[in-house]
């Protein structure tokens, strides 16, 4: 036995069905639970009559892949690639993956020396477009580099775009990231990221569904961000068309009741499309890692409060705020008027006025008042916005 009490037999016979069921087969999953994983293999391996709902075309084709599989060879090829196979039931086994119901994966092969469950616990997936702008892959590296320092693992798919600017924000600050793979985790996909992925392998986790030697395909990266969305306690979408991928991830999560939040982008984008709807719907709007993790971690961990620069005038008395606002825009005003506009009383506002021209913002004209020059440049942009 290995990995918290698994007996070898059961880690081999899902080493085999790992071969020849696919990723996220609801029905493979469903013969996994209720005839258990040796009965699923003897029945493969035999041949003979198909398991409940399985069509005599289906049976066959599993049947075809079951007599070509060889587990010991799997497990032997994942070991001489630094990696293991883990299993429901291991120590290690991140139980957030047990929310995919009968869609789990069959187990999870891993790359990497950190403890998967562990890393599980305290992530967010970070994912998008692969043929991101500029600004996407900045808020992507941004990100993944602020949820790092603040403690979080950061996972995503490798992929190009934003999925390898975020691994690298992370791996730039000594993070902890996550790459889950739509192959076999001895062989990187896509093959310009091999550098990459080997080094997540180095300094953090590359984990899979598929055996090794095991290449992608469409369904399979789909299926894979089922995964992604699992293992982690929010996702977020970074850049993402309305046909994006990334938005599977995020619906997923939605399905498995995890947060699911987007960075907004230029309206005009095509880009920033699928974020923007997604935004219109339950996800929750971010634009750093600070409000991340306001929404997914524990109690107190909060984001700093957003404003304004402080300017001079904000640091006026509530009653001088309101003569310095009773003052005309232009030419100059008698103090009992500026008194009625600040709804006070002469003696007062005259009183806020010697104040106010002491500080700069105000000065004497005979009988009247009136703005200094730079006054009157703040004061009228204040009105603007207001």
């Amino acid at each position: 036995m290995t990995g918290g009490g698994v007996p070898d037999a059961e880690r081999l016979d899902r080493a085999f069905l790992a071969r020849v069921i696919e990723p996220g087969d609801e029905l493979g999953g469903r013969w996994l639970r209720e005839l258990g994983a040796r009965e699923v293999v003897r029945s493969l391996s035999g041949g003979g009559r198909p398991l409940p709902e399985a069509s005599e075309k289906r049976w066959a084709g599993l049947c075809a892949r079951a007599g070509r599989a060889d587990p010991e060879g799997d497990l032997a090829l994942a070991r001489e690639a630094g990696g293991r196979f883990l299993v429901p039931g291991d120590a290690e086994w991140p139980g957030q993956l047990d929310d995919l119901g009968d869609g789990r994966p069959i187990g999870l092969w891993v790359r990497g020396r950190a403890n998967a469950r562990m890393w599980a616990l305290r992530s967010v997936a970070v994912v998008g477009a692969r043929a991101c702008t500029e600004y996407g892959a900045h808020m992507a590296a941004v990100l993944g580099a602020g949820l790092a320092e603040r403690g979080w693992v950061v996972v995503s798919g490798g992929a190009y775009g934003v999925d390898g600017a975020a691994h690298r924000g992370v791996l730039g600050v000594g993070g902890a990231t996550v790459a889950v793979l739509a192959c076999g985790v001895d062989r990187p996909y896509p093959r310009g990221h091999v550098q990459l992925i080997n080094r997540i392998a180095e300094q953090g986790l590359v984990v899979g569904e598929l055996p090794p030697g095991e290449h992608p395909t469409p369904s399979r990266f789909i299926l894979r961000n089922r995964v992604i969305a699992a293992l982690t306690r929010g996702t977020v979408v970074v850049e993402a068309a309305y046909r994006s991928g990334a938005l599977t991830t995020a619906r997923a999560a939605q399905r498995l009741g995890r947060f699911t939040m987007g960075v907004p982008g230029p309206a005009t984008s095509a880009l920033s499309a699928g974020v923007h709807e997604l935004l219109r719907g339950d996800a929750v709007l971010v634009s750093d890692a600070a409000e991340v993790v306001e929404l997914v971690g524990d109690m107190g961990e909060l984001a700093p409060d957003r404003q304004g620069p402080v300017l001079p005038r904000d640091l006026l008395e509530p009653g001088a705020r309101q003569v310095l606002a009773a003052l005309p825009g232009r030419g100059s005003a008698a103090a009992a008027e500026v008194a009625r506009g600040a709804g006070t009383t002469e003696d007062d506002a005259v009183g806020r006025l010697y104040e106010l021209r002491s500080l700069g913002y105000v000065e004497r004209h005979g009988d009247g008042w009136k703005l200094t020059r730079q006054a009157m440049i703040s004061v009228l942009s204040d009105r603007r916005r207001s």
